[in-house]
């Protein structure tokens, strides 16, 4: 059911990319910059199904976003098709936690000539770049924000995030290093995925089933818009407001983040 021409078409790459760590980073990258990281048909009543088929379908075909769990199921497919070996793990996403959260969050871990690497395209609300894992590395972003990997004794692994609070989609408390996610190396079954997705769009006041969330990766910096609210940074140029008019707000999801709604459905999302 994996088509990785149309996969590469969709994130405009040229040619496939290398079985190394540099092609990683690339493809993660260009999927990150060209497919949007959103939970609009949560809102709009539609069920969110993270098979092969259904998340090609919606993220290639139908040149829409997805969550975490539609990402990394097409990512996964991308892996495999290109050659990497890989698996999915789940994680912990701690941003505004109190306490620990469950494991609604999916991410991929790929080995490159014997070394595991977390890749994860699939994490709305920041971009970290691939990483290899080890205790203490580091990752640069292209929007000026520095990653860690850190042993966690509770967790297994946390991931860590500095820079710029606009880079991010509002979760971030201010500078200096604040924990992303954690994850352990535990083998994760298709049953697990399955359950996490569901939790995470259907639970009563999770995230992803109060708010209406998109957010997208600029080739230095990041937009996010979370329910009327945007925020914008590329480079050093900061934006942010508040959308009052549903046109403006369909007109800001097409320019954005590449997601196209008839007027009907922005109506239905219930933000105005």
């Amino acid at each position: 059911m994996f088509d990785l021409s149309a996969y590469l078409a969709r994130l405009d790459m040229p040619a496939r990319p290398t079985l190394d760590a540099e092609g990683l980073a690339r493809l993660q990258r260009a999927h990150r910059q060209h497919i949007p990281f959103e939970n609009l048909d949560v809102a709009l009543g539609r069920p969110i199904a993270i098979d092969p088929a259904s998340a090609f379908t919606k993220l290639v075909v139908a040149k829409r976003g997805g969550f975490c769990f539609e990402h990394n199921r097409l990512f996964g497919d991308a892996l495999t098709a290109v050659g990497f070996g890989h698996r999915p793990l789940l994680a912990r996403v701690w941003l505004g936690a109190t306490e620990p959260p469950p494991l609604t969050h999916t991410l991929s871990l790929v080995t490159i000539d014997g070394q595991d690497w977390i890749a994860d395209p699939g994490f709305g609300g920041s971009y970290a770049p691939p990483m290899p894992l080890v205790d203490g590395a580091t990752a640069n972003a292209p929007d000026g924000a520095r990653f860690r990997l850190d042993r966690d004794p509770v967790h297994g692994w946390a991931l860590w995030r500095d820079g710029p609070v606009a880079a991010t989609d509002g979760r971030a408390t201010g500078p200096g290093w604040q924990r992303q996610y954690s994850f352990t190396e535990a083998v994760v079954y298709d049953a697990d995925l399955a359950l996490g997705s569901h939790w995470a769009a259907t639970a009563p006041g999770t995230r992803l089933a109060t708010l209406r969330i998109a957010s997208i990766v600029l080739p230095h910096g990041f937009a996010s818009l979370t329910d009327r609210s945007y925020r914008r940074r590329a480079a050093d140029t900061e934006a942010q407001g508040t959308i009052e008019d549903p046109r403006v707000y369909r007109m800001r999801l097409a320019l954005m983040f590449g997601i196209a709604l008839s007027a009907e459905e922005v109506a239905a999302l219930g933000l105005f």
